[in-house]
């Protein structure tokens, strides 16, 4: 058996990203693929306040649409990292880990199945366009971020095996001793 997800399609078109941007607000494009990995629709909206996060894996597009990042969890439980001045539970610390990648993008472009079109809470692999004249200029996936600095991990399947082998390196990163993985008690889990 086969499973599709997310990250299926093609790589990104850093360019094409980075078109997307307007002055003074923070558009967010989702792609919606057909099983084939052709794009078959496109949802666009443009925000002046960005886009805020609701749980430690989804945020909210509009009042009728939310994003759930595909793949990826907080630890369990309560955690502790003293580089980051934090005490609190997993979710609280990987909630705050993408409030704090949704502050800045100029652009949001996400992915999602044609399946997940008129759900109010689509699973979806999303991307950060970042620019900083002169320091930063990158596109950058959220899921691949989060994981890398420790405030995610893998989501497992129901066999165990990750639900995002894509990110199993970035893991490798993040558990060198970053955000969640700084606590020796959720390298335990």
């Amino acid at each position: 058996m086969m499973t599709v997800s997310a990250h299926a399609a093609e790589p990104v078109d850093k360019d094409y990203v980075r078109s997307l941007a307007a002055p003074g607000k923070t558009v967010l494009v989702i792609e919606y693929y057909d099983g084939q990995g052709k794009v078959v629709d496109r949802k666009g909206f443009a925000s002046a306040s960005g886009y805020k996060a609701i749980s430690p894996t989804d945020f909210r597009v509009d009042e009728k649409l939310s994003l759930h990042l595909f793949g990826i969890k907080p630890c369990d439980g309560d955690m502790v990292n003293r580089q980051e001045d934090f005490t609190g539970s997993c979710a609280d610390f990987a909630q705050r880990g993408l409030a704090t990648l949704l502050q800045s993008p100029k652009v949001v472009f996400c992915r999602s199945f044609v399946t997940e079109q008129n759900a109010p809470l689509q699973d979806a692999t999303c991307y950060g366009y970042y620019n900083y004249p002169g320091s930063l200029d990158s596109v950058d996936m959220f899921e691949e971020q989060l994981v890398s600095l420790g405030t995610h991990r893998i989501a497992e399947k129901a066999d165990g095996s990750p639900a995002r082998v894509d990110l199993v390196e970035a893991e490798k990163i993040g558990r060198g001793g970053y955000g969640m993985w700084a606590d020796p008690r959720i390298k335990q889990q």
